[in-house]
């Protein structure tokens, strides 16, 4: 999506019926420097308010997401297009996410690690000690849990036996044997254990 189009598109609606991005921004119950963070190009509607921002400027979401009106003619055209670009976007956004897994994974791992290490070559009191390792074990364990989240969340899991893809339950991802990114799972829909493999793409 071309967040510069869709601005300029809100600022010309918005003139079309009269509003001040003050007022538009009362309606929509924000602030007016979110509206005009949106015709600056600089952010996006939230998913939230898209239906009631696009009542106001008296268009259809698909009009908003192209940054025009669609004419009906074209109107099919559009809507896959755009369909294309929200899919390869959420990819994008997954393969993001995914290598920050990584980071978190690996500082998480340096974060139990350094403690156990000055616990160990540093002369302290015993008590003292038990207290430096257990600091690391806490952040340790909430940027493993976090790193599990992101892997659940971002892309899907396709069954060996099916071929079918999908996000699996947290709980699934968190009990599930692993090597690296491929868990040994139940796929919810041939209900057939197998290792299954993180994709990005569903098609």
């Amino acid at each position: 999506m071309d967040q510069i189009k869709i601005g300029r598109f809100i600022a010309e609606r918005r003139k079309i019926n009269n509003l001040t991005q003050a007022e538009l921004a009362e309606r929509l119950s924000i602030t007016d420097r979110a509206v005009s963070k949106w015709e600056n190009g600089r952010s996006m509607p939230d998913s939230s308010i898209m239906l009631a921002l696009c009542k106001e400027l008296k268009i259809s979401v698909n009009d908003l997401l192209n940054g025009e009106v669609v004419d009906m003619e074209s109107y099919n055209e559009k809507v896959e297009k755009q369909l294309l670009e929200v899919i390869k976007q959420k990819e994008d956004a997954d393969r993001r996410l995914l290598a920050l897994e990584w980071v978190v994974g690996i500082l998480s791992v340096i974060v139990l690690i350094v403690p156990i290490i000055i616990a160990a070559y540093v002369q302290m009191e015993d008590w003292l000690r038990v207290l430096l390792v257990f600091s690391g074990f806490i952040p340790c364990i909430v940027g493993f849990c976090w790193a599990i989240k992101i892997e659940q969340v971002a892309g899907y899991y396709k069954c060996a036996h099916c071929g079918h893809k999908y996000v699996p339950m947290m709980k699934s991802v968190l009990w599930s044997m692993h090597m690296g990114r491929t868990r040994y799972m139940r796929c919810p829909e041939c209900q057939k254990k197998s290792w299954q493999k993180k994709v990005i793409s569903r098609d």
